[in-house]
């Protein structure tokens, strides 16, 4: 069996291609797709060649990938996997858009649909300063195709796969397919367990807009008696350290030593962002920490809050400082309702190898309907055959030449 799995770029590890690294464990003979390949760290894909798009080779395409997007759609639809039995695809853009044939079975495993061109629409606009002129004017038209195609191109895709129910009901609300559930898988091996805390709380993330990390900032200069660490950098650097106060100390980015010793130190993982999963949420739970999060999205699936059977930390239900300020005192009252035990137990059921296990099941699956369809459509298309004999015999004055084809006709459907 020839195997394709198509992501749609890689430039950078994150969360997605933590999940490529484990479908490539689960096809290690499988060739690479995607549109464009900067990636250092071959850490992810395990060493192997990538077949890129012609979009890697166009001017300033290692740092500005991005910009091609409304070229997207067009290069995904130009590699050839017509010679391959099974096609697998990493999408949170345009990767499931990829050509398949009837006898081919392809699944996609969906982080998100386009976010910018759904649900999340106004908001991208608002962020990218683009609500008013004629360029709001020419994104607004891009962002209407991006939907239209994005719509069509999941007609193409055997059996959808999401990260979480969150991002299912999205796929439902855009595309109007349900799709199954499997968590993305967190390598829970690599955080070890460790009950005694310090006294501070950690955050740690990309410092863009979504993530919210000046929220979560500003909140605690709210709160100068609790200590808050941040870690990571980006973008939206200049404006958190604004915020912070003294009780607020900013490390930039850290190699993921000095993250997991945070991560296991910390009274608590606070985390403002609406995540479609929260690979980070699990990764602090695995070391023991309860989490702090805004309780919407993947955050809903992951942390356990106070008041279940097993509490593994707090939701919060405004991206607002006084609904953040108010979530970290009812941790400090409840605290000792959650224990590290539980944290990592919980953490543990999105292991990698539960997550290998659950993937190969529904490609199975899958591969099996499609083989059932193919088989159905053959035995129809056999019946119209042995049809035709029996209109023509009945059509005909001759009996005898209508008995000799009856006969015929039995023969066939014997064989």
């Amino acid at each position: 069996m020839k195997v394709a799995i198509v992501h749609d770029w890689l430039v950078a590890p994150g969360g997605a291609e933590k999940v490529l690294e484990q479908i490539i464990r689960c096809f290690p003979d499988a060739d690479l797709f995607s549109l464009v390949d900067f990636l250092e760290d071959r850490v992810p894909v395990h060493g192997k060649p990538v077949t890129t798009s012609f979009l890697q080779r166009l001017p300033f395409a290692r740092t500005r990938y991005r910009s091609y997007l409304p070229l997207m759609p067009f290069a995904i639809e130009q590699f050839d996997l017509s010679g391959y039995d099974l096609v697998i695809t990493s999408s949170y853009a345009v990767a499931k858009g990829v050509i398949v044939g009837p006898d081919q079975t392809h699944v996609s495993y969906v982080h998100s649909p386009m976010r910018y061109a759904w649900d999340l629409q106004h908001q991208y606009l608002r962020e990218a300063r683009l609500t008013h002129g004629l360029k709001s004017l020419a994104t607004r038209a891009l962002l209407h195709y991006l939907r239209g195609w994005d719509a069509r191109s999941a007609n193409g895709v055997d059996r959808l796969i999401a990260n979480s129910r969150f991002v299912a009901r999205r796929v439902q609300k855009a595309w109007r397919r349900s799709a199954a559930v499997i968590p993305p898988p967190v390598d829970v091996e690599r955080f070890d367990l460790q009950a005694e805390k310090d006294d501070f709380y950690l955050t740690a993330s990309r410092m863009v807009p979504y993530k919210r990390i000046d929220l979560i900032v500003e909140a605690f200069a709210a709160m100068p008696s609790r200590r808050l660490v941040v870690i990571g950098d980006g973008p939206q650097m200049d404006q958190v350290r604004a915020k912070a106060g003294p009780n607020v100390t900013i490390l930039g980015y850290q190699p993921f030593d000095v993250l997991k010793d945070h991560m296991q130190r910390a009274r608590a993982f606070v985390y403002a962002a609406e995540e479609d999963f929260g690979i980070a949420m699990v990764e602090a739970q695995a070391c023991g920490t309860p989490v702090i999060a805004y309780g919407k999205g993947g955050a809903l699936e992951s942390v356990a809050p106070i008041g279940t059977l097993r509490p593994t930390g707090v939701h919060f239900g405004a991206q607002t400082v006084a609904s953040l300020v108010a979530a970290v005192e009812h941790f400090e009252r409840h605290r000792d309702d959650i224990s590290p035990d539980a944290c990592r137990a919980n953490a543990e059921r999105f292991s990698a190898a539960t997550f290998r296990r659950a993937f190969m099941t529904e490609v199975m699956q899958a591969m099996a309907e499609t083989g059932a369809r193919a088989l159905e459509q053959d035995m129809e298309q056999g019946m119209a055959l042995l049809d035709a004999p029996r209109a023509a015999a009945l059509a005909w004055p001759d009996d005898t030449a209508g008995a000799a084809l009856w006969h015929a006709d039995a023969v066939t459907a014997r064989q």
